[in-house]
């Protein structure tokens, strides 16, 4: 699923009122849900997080920064943090299945509903920043709100979005795009702070300043400290000592983990502390993390226990959880301190019921789950029988030169298994989303127009998910061929089983697409899809008895 967090900061930390009137135009926005409200009464600053859809996070931030700014008076404003605006800044942050980009379009989209609606000078900043220099939020925000007024009057602070003019009540705020920072603790055995601090000098990435032997700072020619730069890039981190921990730790945070994933950063302290005599204990992550970074550090560990990675996601996290040390001080429940988790579970889907409670529902009156929900879950089948050959062939004496290329395979057939249970829901909301439209009362020629557009987008939708179902089956069967092919001989049986899943799949699918196809008035649309369909049912059948011929 597409997902963006949105992490605004609004100037008002001390009002409940204020900040819950804000928080609730977030609360009420479709496809998004409020983590997390953190306010500051000395700063006067209020953090707020939030995920969603890339247009449920837009609406909501804009609708949020609305608000704000019918709320909040910057000119009465006062507080210890840095600010310029009602609204003072606001990034979109990547979680999954979207691209850095997807954020950059995100913010420019805000942005400029905000300046054109609200008349608020907007910046942009970061990965969105359409000049080099308003890259960094300080540099923008430079001179704060009492240099806001003199800053608008200078062609090189004209806003990119909104006029360029004093809003003595709403300021300004930066909007832009930016990685997931990751706030990372790791544990020492030792209550010293300062060794803590001198791994932490190591490792982050601005370094310290040079010392002789004699422990003075080197100097170049001019006078000035000489800097030796840290082991890791994007990483900031501190030594500590927690008193309710009784140890000393490194406070790091990793602005960008897919420069500096976490395994990375854990393994080079590990590395660092034993220089010192110490011994890293375990580490912490401290508030919400994407599952990627887990997946990263999950395939990491794995490779170093040469295992194989082809194994199912909530496998590969426990591995992360368990090589981090991540339950050392505290529990870690992957569905608390896993962003997507907080979006997306199972509870109430029929991907999350037991076998037999799917099959109990399936056998009702209720046309939905029905045939094109199994055909999904036969494809899933199909690809998990592949991953399954694959676990057994890698690391198999014999099987050796094909470890690499089996591994890869079982990689596959895991994300196919995942995409393919996704489907049985998929489809059987579909069919719902269908019977919800036809049930839309129209009485004028303009509400029957609507209605029909609606239709036809339901039934295109209900009509293209079984076809993916196709497509992915064969997706699933390229791999079953190599399976048989280089798998585990004694698991060759099995492959020849996910072939014919594969088959049950494609066939249950496309008798799907075909009842869907007479209510959909696009011809073109319907002719192309039927084509699509049969080549794709004719090309499975074909391969899938070709398969079988081995095993007669």
């Amino acid at each position: 699923m597409k997902l963006i967090e949105c992490v605004p900061n609004f100037s008002e930390g001390r009002n409940k009122e204020i900040i819950k009137q804000i928080t609730n135009e977030i609360e009420q926005t479709a496809d998004v849900k409020l983590l997390d409200v953190d306010p500051g009464a000395d700063t006067n600053r209020t953090v707020v997080t939030f995920i969603g859809t890339p247009a449920g996070v837009a609406e909501a931030a804009f609708k949020a920064i609305k608000k704000a700014s019918e709320l909040i008076d910057m000119s009465k404003h006062h507080g210890a943090h840095a600010r310029m605006g009602a609204t003072d800044v606001c990034p979109f942050v990547p979680v999954s299945e979207v691209t850095m980009e997807d954020c950059v379009e995100v913010a420019k989209k805000v942005g400029k509903r905000v300046g054109d609606e609200l008349g608020i000078p907007i910046y942009l900043y970061e990965a969105a920043a359409l000049k080099p220099e308003r890259r960094n939020l300080a540099d923008v925000r430079s001179g704060e709100y009492e240099a806001l007024q003199e800053k608008l009057k200078k062609p090189e602070w004209k806003p990119d979005f909104g006029p360029a003019e004093f809003n003595s009540k709403s300021g300004a705020t930066v909007i832009g795009a930016r990685e997931f920072l990751i706030a990372y603790n790791v544990n020492l055995n030792t209550k010293d702070e300062k060794l803590a601090h001198e791994i932490a000098l190591t490792i982050r990435e601005k370094g310290r300043f040079k010392k002789d032997k004699a422990g003075n700072f080197i100097k170049d020619k001019d006078g000035n400290k000489v800097k030796q730069e840290g082991l890791l890039k994007e990483c900031k981190a501190v030594g500590w000592y927690i008193d309710e921990y009784g140890q000393a730790q490194i406070s790091i945070n990793l602005t960008n983990y897919k420069i500096t994933p976490v395994h990375l950063a854990f393994e080079t302290a590990r590395e660092q502390a034993r220089k010192l005599g110490l011994r890293v204990t375990g580490s912490e992550i401290v508030g919400l993390t994407p599952k990627e970074a887990l997946i990263m550090a999950g395939k990491f560990y794995l490779k170093k226990q040469r295992r194989s990675v082809a194994i199912p996601e909530k496998e590969i996290i426990e591995t992360a959880i368990q090589s981090l040390g991540l339950k050392d001080l505290t529990d870690f429940c992957p569905e608390k301190k896993i962003i997507e988790f907080q979006f997306t579970n199972d509870c109430g889907k029929l991907v999350g019921m037991s076998v037999r409670g799917f099959n109990d529902i399936l056998s009702t009156e209720s046309p939905a789950p029905g045939g094109g929900s199994v055909a999904a879950l036969c494809g899933s089948m199909a690809a998990g029988l592949d991953a399954m050959v694959a676990n057994l062939t890698f690391n198999k004496k014999g099987y050796e030169k094909v470890w690499n290329k089996i591994e890869v395979l079982g990689e596959k057939a895991q994300i196919l298994k995942d995409e393919m249970l996704d489907l049985i829901d998929k489809d059987t909301d579909a069919f719902n989303e269908v019977m919800a439209v036809h049930k839309i009362k129209a009485k004028t020629d303009e509400e029957k127009a609507e209605k029909e557009r609606l239709v036809e987008d339901a039934t295109k939708k209900a009509t293209d998910i079984p076809l993916t179902v196709m497509k992915k089956s064969r997706e699933i069967l390229d791999i079953s061929e190599q399976i048989v092919k280089f798998g585990n001989k004694n698991s060759a049986s099995d492959g020849g089983v996910s072939a014919i899943c594969c088959r049950a799949a494609a066939a249950g699918a496309y008798l799907n697409v075909l009842i869907n196809l007479p209510g959909i008035k696009d011809e073109k649309f319907k002719e192309e899809t039927k084509k699509t369909a049969k080549e794709i049912l004719d090309d499975i059948n074909k391969r899938v008895n070709k398969i079988l011929k081995i095993f007669s």
